[in-house]
């Protein structure tokens, strides 16, 4: 390795506009508000990945 820092990919997160059901691709650090109707309730869409907790 030369010491450089690995570079971490900015991945879009898929939400739902809670008034016209748009999906829209939000970035990070980009205003929750969509493109289509300009509604600013944005519900985020549930993971494929498998998510276990244990429980006591």
């Amino acid at each position: 390795m030369d010491g450089a820092p690995a570079r971490q990919q900015r991945i879009d997160v898929t939400y739902t506009c809670g008034e016209c059901g748009a999906d829209n691709q939000i970035k990070p650090r980009e205003p929750i508000r969509c493109k289509d109707c300009g509604y600013r309730i944005m519900y985020k869409k549930r993971t494929k990945r498998m998510v276990q907790f244990e429980a006591r």
